[in-house]
């Protein structure tokens, strides 16, 4: 969804959330499959999320996608 309204709006905003929704999926689907939530791998995709998304707001806050 977020990246059909990036498309629809030429929105990063909705892009960047869209991304760390994923991320945030391939870390949950990992935890369901088997993998232990300290694994690296885990680890790795969630800090990456966590980047992302902080990156997202600070682009927000500052006022750089605002139209």
């Amino acid at each position: 969804m977020g990246y059909w309204e990036y498309h629809k709006k030429e929105s990063l905003i909705a892009l960047y959330i869209a991304i760390t929704f994923g991320l945030f999926g391939i870390a949950h689907l990992g935890i369901i499959l088997g993998v232990n939530s300290s694994n690296i791998f885990i680890l790795t995709i969630r800090s990456i999320a966590y980047l992302v998304i902080i990156y997202a707001l600070y682009k927000t806050a500052v006022g750089h996608w605002s139209k």
